[in-house]
């Protein structure tokens, strides 16, 4: 079932309205995992990093030695042909993806030179309103490294651990997870990347390797420090977040989302949480 309303997929050099079929039984994507995709935003009228999003699916394809075959420029023109059929005002969901067709040595690695399946789906889910929040738990799953994972890329195999994540969570009355990494420093949570912000000052997890360090965290990094807001990326442990004034989290999905308990600790949504939306939005518009 899809997660959104409206579909329109991108396949085999074409639109076509609805959730359709894209791959089959035996191809190296269906059976051994060689998926990933990427998550881009129409929101506001406005694509917020559209082309990085599609650079980095680009990235991740390559981190599992799958052969990218449409470069980023191709893929937003695409995506911007796609787009066209849906109101101006609409909230869409921009996921391209890859995975591989053939199988090689010993039909686990991907063959080298072997087919690449691609396609884009574009799928209508609103905006969270300003006023959703998130609540956090700890789980004993944690962040896998990259000895043992595919951490570098935006990978469908690692999705898997966050569902994990967020069951137990729920299963504790809780919207989410506040995950740590394999050494117990806080990562992100299962869904998003996370800030704290202590007496005005912002902290977030240093990129350590265990998770991607997102796109709009870092366009959220960017903004604050324009705006003269000192952003620390630092190993951080549970109890800073304890200690926090206010957390929220960065994702593509939602952009900014407040975080309104971690475990028996509450907090309100702030200023600063108030504060990032307003200069993503900002800067958007100027981006265009």
């Amino acid at each position: 079932m899809a997660t959104g309303k409206n579909i329109r997929t991108y396949f085999n050099g074409s639109w076509h309205e609805g959730d359709i079929a894209v791959m089959k039984a035996a191809d190296h994507g269906m059976w051994l995992g060689s998926n990933v995709f990427d998550g881009a935003r129409l929101a506001n009228g406005l694509t917020p990093d559209l082309d990085r999003h599609c650079a980095r699916v680009n990235a991740s394809a390559e981190a599992l030695m799958v052969t990218p075959t449409v470069t980023p420029e191709e893929m937003v023109g695409i995506v911007k042909e796609g787009l066209q059929a849906y109101a101006p005002d609409a909230a869409v969901y921009i996921r391209p993806m890859y995975w591989a067709i053939d199988g090689g040595l010993s039909a686990i690695v991907p063959k080298e030179g072997g087919g690449t399946g691609f396609a884009i789906c574009l799928e209508a889910i609103a905006m969270a309103p300003p006023e959703a929040s998130a609540t956090l738990t700890r789980t004993r799953f944690r962040r896998p490294v990259l000895e043992n994972a595919v951490v570098n890329a935006k990978a469908a195999c690692l999705y898997p651990n966050n569902a994990r994540m967020l069951a137990e969570a729920r299963s504790k009355g809780f919207s989410n997870a506040l995950v740590a990494d394999a050494l117990g420093n806080v990562a992100e949570t299962a869904t998003a990347n996370v800030f704290a912000v202590k007496d005005g000052e912002v902290f977030t997890p240093v990129p350590n390797g265990t998770f991607l360090a997102g796109i709009t965290r870092a366009r959220h990094i960017s903004n604050l420090r324009a705006d003269g807001v000192v952003v620390h990326e630092k190993v951080m442990g549970f109890d800073e977040f304890h200690d926090a004034d206010e957390i929220f989290l960065s994702g593509n999905m939602s952009k900014v989302t407040p975080v309104t308990a971690f475990d028996d600790t509450n907090y309100q949504i702030g200023p600063m949480t108030r504060r990032v939306r307003d200069m993503y939005w900002d800067w958007a518009a100027t981006a265009g």
